[in-house]
C-alpha cells in the first residue's frame, strides 16, 4: 500500500466500484405508532443517521407483520390499518454502526434491533457535503 491510499476495509475513504468490503447492516424494527416529539421515531432515526454520516439508510414500510404481542397488523383491511411495521436498514462499516447504536437505544429503547455482517459490492462513495 502506498502513502495516502485507502485501506481495503475503510468504507468512508474509498470511492468508486469495489470488489467487496466487509461492512455491517443494522436493522431497526418499529411501527408507525412509535412516536417521539410528535414525529415518527423512524423519521428521527433517519435524520440522525444522515446527520451522523451513515453511508446508507432506507426506511421500509411493511404491508403486514406481527411482533412480540403476536397481534397481526395488515394493510389488507384498510379500515383497520393502524401501526403498520416500519423497518430502518442502515449499512456502513462496523465502527460507524457500533457508534450509532447508542443513538438507537436512546431514541427507540423498545425496538427490536439486529446487526449482521455484510459484503458490500459496487458503489459506496459518500456524497459531497
Amino acid at each position: 500500500m502506498t502513502e495516502g491510499e485507502p485501506q481495503a476495509n475503510d468504507i468512508s475513504s474509498r470511492q468508486g466500484i469495489s470488489d467487496g468490503i466487509t461492512g455491517m447492516r443494522l436493522m431497526i424494527y418499529l411501527t408507525e405508532e412509535d412516536r417521539l416529539h410528535h414525529r415518527g421515531v423512524h423519521e428521527e432515526l433517519f435524520a440522525r443517521a444522515r446527520q451522523d454520516g451513515i453511508n446508507g439508510t432506507s426506511v421500509w414500510r411493511a404491508i403486514e407483520g406481527f411482533g412480540r404481542s403476536g397481534h397481526a397488523r395488515s394493510s389488507r383491511f384498510p379500515d383497520s390499518v393502524v401501526g403498520l411495521p416500519i423497518v430502518l436498514e442502515l449499512i456502513d462499516d462496523k465502527q460507524q454502526i457500533e457508534t450509532f447504536l447508542p443513538v438507537v437505544r436512546q431514541l427507540a429503547p423498545n425496538a427490536l434491533v439486529t446487526t449482521e455482517s455484510v459484503q458490500i459490492l459496487g458503489r459506496h462513495n459518500k456524497p459531497s457535503p
